[in-house]
């Protein structure tokens, strides 16, 4: 692509990125002392997960060793015959009442309202873990019952109904892993889910002790069905939706954003000064309805004593964003094809390696990003934090008045990531900031390093339309004449259909009542449409195996139905 005579030499003026002075220096962390955010899986987690550990350990040794199993037979039926040896009219009424809770009708009762709730309060999903991990235990309980192959207790008179073999106990299971999805998906974590906890510990016990009064089930057979349904249920939730990242909350907001109070926020202080010698003394959350892929953070530091304090801008990154990221990327390649080149990050760390990577590229060519501070760990391979120059008293273009000099730097912009071999890849109006006349450009995560000429073309139209929506489409049009030959601008514009620009900017062409594209395909030279709808073998590959997971994850919901309906 060549560059019209009539271009401007030389680059747009640069602001002083003054370095913000660290109070302390940068500490390395000692090898064997935790992070600044541990992730713990918990004292009750740790528990249930060696009690799951026996029970299975115990199962293989039933299985492998007959002798084992005559223990546990002989063991079992000593502790039997002496509940029945207790048994009155009004403790028998009392068990067969409380036994009414392993009953299918109830458990289902309990799961669908469950999942009614959830939809209400769109907790998609906790709910698609919660319905997951019922699949896993019905089918594990499923297996092991058929794998065992224990009866139900002998020599004694068993008061209520029963099916299927007896170990584990598969009413009891599903009634655990039911009470533990409504605590992990409807209870707020803290003090009310820490007694719901407790409420579920009693009514399990209470369960437990009825079923083996009524001699329907053993004591291994009950004990070990409350335990395995309690350990999957926390297995699930606690690796999937962990309170951290995906908090039970009845206030508005995005998933993506993390909570920076409490010890997370004690975390990024620490860390912060531990890692970049940052002295932070506040952070407030930023900017939050327009990111939907991090958590944007506005942290003030101190410097020296005779000077103000300042402001730096952060990214909170967690591995949520990065399973988002996936299915983003997945979703795109399937729907646009050649829309989608990039391949999913494997990791958070990843994740902001590549921000940082950019940034620090950008600014090394002079462009107007912000000037990079360095990436702050939280929780290795967890939690990151990139740290970069916040833009005092920047706003954003599309509330800020578009001089002929602003026009001008937008479009410069686009020629210079052109000549260097950059695409920004998300142009729109959020991530352009007016600073003094001066433009600035934020957000570089969706940089491309070599992309195609279609998206360095997708970048000049985009930047167009969202200089003309703060002027008129002739005006930007003549200054673009400057930079770019018409046949290019054509380019742009026959490469510019639909999903091509940002959502936000399609929502405010439509606001206002405006089609830039067609104003500038009519001032521009006629250039044959850019097709932009490809197939490859990996995109028909991705489409099949995506219709074929759906095709055997709905087979395994209808062959699993009874476990629901």
């Amino acid at each position: 692509m060549t560059m019209d005579a009539t271009r401007p030499a030389g680059n747009p003026a640069q602001i002083d990125h003054p370095r913000i002075p660290a109070r302390v220096p940068p500490r390395r962390r000692p090898s064997g002392e935790p992070p600044p955010l541990p992730h713990h899986l918990g004292r009750t987690g740790k528990f249930w997960l060696i009690m799951v550990a026996y029970f299975v350990i115990t199962a293989i040794g039933v299985l492998t060793f007959p002798t084992f199993l005559r223990f546990f037979e002989r063991w079992d039926t000593e502790r039997l015959r002496w509940l029945v040896s207790i048994r009155t009219p009004w403790l028998t009424k009392m068990a067969l009442a409380v036994n009414v809770l392993t009953t299918s009708w109830v458990i289902r009762l309990l799961r669908w309202g469950t999942f009614a709730a959830l939809i209400a309060f769109r907790r998609w999903r906790h709910l698609f873990v919660f319905i997951g991990a019922i699949i896993v235990l019905e089918l594990l309980t499923y297996q092991l019952g058929l794998g065992i192959g224990r009866g139900r207790p002998l020599g004694v008179t068993i008061l209520t109904s029963w099916t299927g073999y007896s170990t584990p106990s598969q009413p009891v299971a599903s009634l655990a892993i039911t009470l533990i999805g409504m605590a992990y998906t409807l209870v707020v974590p803290g003090k009310h889910r820490y007694q719901a906890k407790w409420a579920i510990g009693i009514i399990l016990v209470a369960v437990c002790f009825s079923r083996m009064y009524l001699a329907v089930d053993q004591p291994t057979a009950a004990t070990f069905g409350a335990i395995l349904g309690v350990a999957v249920g926390l297995t699930a939730f606690r690796w999937f939706t962990p309170n951290d990242v995906f908090p039970v909350t009845y206030r508005r907001g995005k998933s993506a954003h993390l909570d920076v109070g409490g010890a997370r926020g004690e975390a990024i202080v620490r860390a912060a000064k531990d890692q970049l010698g940052l002295d932070v003394v506040a952070i407030k959350p930023v900017g939050l309805e327009g990111s939907g892929g991090s958590t944007p953070l506005r942290m003030t530091v101190a410097t020296s004593d005779d000077e103000p304090d300042r402001y730096v801008f952060a990214k909170l990154y967690a591995k949520n964003h990065v399973r988002a990221d996936r299915w983003y990327k997945l979703g795109r390649t399937i729907l646009y094809g050649a829309l989608e080149d990039e391949t999913p990050f494997g990791t958070v760390r990843r994740f902001v390696e590549y921000e940082d990577y950019t940034l620090r590229l950008m600014y090394d060519e002079g462009l107007p990003a912000p000037k990079p501070y360095g990436i702050v760990e939280i929780t290795p391979e967890r939690e990151y934090m990139i740290v970069m120059e916040f833009f005092d008293d920047a706003v954003e273009i599309g509330d800020a008045e578009v001089s002929d000099h602003v026009i001008d730097e937008g479009l410069d912009l686009v020629r210079r990531m052109w000549d260097i071999g950059l695409a920004h890849r998300d142009v729109k109006p959020a991530n352009l900031m007016v600073q003094n006349d001066e433009l600035r450009l934020i957000d570089v995560f969706f940089v491309q390093v070599r992309p195609s000429p279609w998206r360095q073309a997708v970048d000049l139209a985009n930047m167009m339309m969202v200089l003309a929506l703060r002027t008129d489409a002739p005006r930007v049009y003549e200054h673009a004449l400057q930079y770019f030959t018409p046949d290019e601008i054509g380019e742009a514009f026959a490469a510019t259909r639909g999903v091509a620009s940002p959502t936000q900017l399609r929502s405010l062409m439509k606001q206002h009542g405006v089609d830039l594209v067609a104003e500038f395909r009519d001032l521009a030279p006629p250039h044959p449409p850019i097709r932009i709808q490809r197939w490859s073998v990996r995109r028909v590959v991705l489409t099949l195996w995506v219709l074929l997971m759906a095709f055997l994850a709905v087979s395994l919901i209808i062959s699993n139905w009874n476990a629901f309906a």
